[in-house]
């Protein structure tokens, strides 16, 4: 069996199930997972009217937002457990015109916004959260530790502190 199969495989779409140019997305999210984690996960870029759409059908706000994640299976407090190998771990749908604003107001690339809200919802995907201030600290180091593997820093939810705290 190739060892591959057994990591996690992503796979970048443009929201209608077409493969997109992702700049090397999929390879470094599936290089920067943990490695206990196994299964697909398959990231829709998607524009913004498309993500506001699914956030006020899943989540009641009628805004865009950065990043929705969909775990394939959850239990009943919502957290997705760890599938087997050939399980689709869940979703990814990220909004590239946000993407594209919070690139530019943190001072870098839209690739590296993108690689920031790709490991969020990845982080999703695997039953974290920041509903609290505990959940949004263990997130938050969890963030950091995936991003430093990847050689980016300031994750989603260190900046959402900072923006709070200023």
């Amino acid at each position: 069996m190739d060892p591959d199969s057994k990591r996690l495989r992503v796979s970048v779409t443009d929201g209608r199930g077409r493969l997109v140019r992702d700049g090397g997305l999929a390879r470094w999210l599936e290089r920067i997972a943990p490695s206990r984690v196994r299964g697909e996960v398959a990231i829709a870029l998607v524009g913004d009217a498309r993500i506001r759409a699914l956030n006020q059908t899943y989540r009641h706000k009628n805004r865009p937002t950065d990043v929705l994640s969909f775990p394939a299976v959850s239990d009943d407090k919502g957290a997705s457990p760890s599938p087997a190998a050939d399980d689709l771990l869940g979703d990814i749908v990220i909004a590239t015109g946000v993407a594209r604003r919070q690139a530019r107001a943190a001072g870098h690339s839209r690739q590296t916004e993108l690689r920031v809200l790709a490991v969020h919802g990845l982080l999703h995907l695997l039953g974290y959260d920041h509903h609290d201030r505990n959940a949004a600290a263990r997130m938050a180091s969890a963030e950091r530790r995936l991003l430093r593997k990847g050689r980016l820093s300031l994750g989603l939810v260190d900046r959402a502190d900072r923006q709070v705290r200023s």
